[in-house]
């Protein structure tokens, strides 16, 4: 089995045909589906998205490119809904949250108040977060360090083997996808193939990067065995190999993900 750690199934880039999106995605091995949120405005579409389907699961947060439109009380609405999620086992934690240095306009003060924010809310409910960074490797794992988080996954890792440690010393794990698979992509793939096996997981961001094979098509969690191969190879390992190891990754990430499949 292999599992998505991160796929926005909610984008209206699957509107069309979203229930095929993820019955493919289960025929082709992949057996868990996390979709995170972005803000206030689709917690109840993630929460349902997550139960329509098997395999899907889903968690609460505010992401960093939505805090222009975020409102301060959204932080005690994010906490009234975890609260509320706490004894649905398709919830396995709070994301999409983090920091975002590579989008102009965005104010720094407002992104913190937020990350910050839910941070605390991660610590208070003892549940893992799933970290959007980008261009904000240091200033998130200080966060992290700061409110002691001690687990979750860094969405996309693109750091370095520096910031990588800091991450994974943190109890954290890295998530890598699609750009794994470009062979330009040289900082990338010699992460992916150097650093310890068991610090990684697999996902998508579909809609988002897809792999070289659809290079500037819609990405789909279908796609997640191909990008499990390509890091297979990268490690010289099996697929089946990379599958069972990822997912347990995964699990030790997202610890709920084991009460989902129970």
């Amino acid at each position: 089995m292999w599992i998505d750690t991160h796929c926005h199934l909610d984008a209206s880039e699957f509107d069309a045909d979203r229930e095929h999106v993820a019955a493919a995605a289960h025929r082709a091995g992949v057996g868990r589906i996390v979709i995170p949120a972005i803000g206030r405005e689709n917690f109840a579409a993630v929460r349902e998205l997550a139960h329509s389907f098997e395999g899907g699961v889903y968690a609460l947060g505010i992401h960093p490119l939505f805090t222009p439109s975020a409102q301060e009380h959204d932080l005690e609405l994010l906490r009234a809904e975890i609260e509320a999620s706490l004894d649905d086992p398709r919830f396995v934690g709070i994301g999409e949250i983090g920091l975002d240095y590579f989008v102009d306009g965005l104010d720094d003060d407002r992104q913190q108040f937020f990350y910050n924010g839910q941070l605390q809310i991660a610590r208070e409910f003892d549940l893992p977060v799933i970290c959007h960074v980008r261009k904000s490797q240091d200033q998130v794992i200080k966060g992290l360090r700061r409110h002691q988080i001690h687990r979750g996954i860094a969405h996309a890792f693109n750091g370095s083997f520096q910031q990588a440690k800091a991450y994974i010393d943190q109890g954290m794990h890295l998530g890598f996808g699609g750009n794994l698979t470009f062979e330009r992509a040289r900082q990338i793939r010699r992460l992916a193939e150097q650093l310890p096996f068991d610090a990684l997981v697999v996902e998508t961001d579909a809609p988002d990067i897809p792999p070289a094979w659809i290079y500037k098509q819609r990405n789909s969690p279908e796609q997640i065995p191909g990008i499990g191969a390509g890091l297979a190879q990268l490690r010289g390992t099996t697929a089946d190999e990379t599958a069972l190891r990822t997912t347990a990754n995964a699990l030790a990430a997202l610890p709920r993900l084991a009460v989902s499949s129970a």
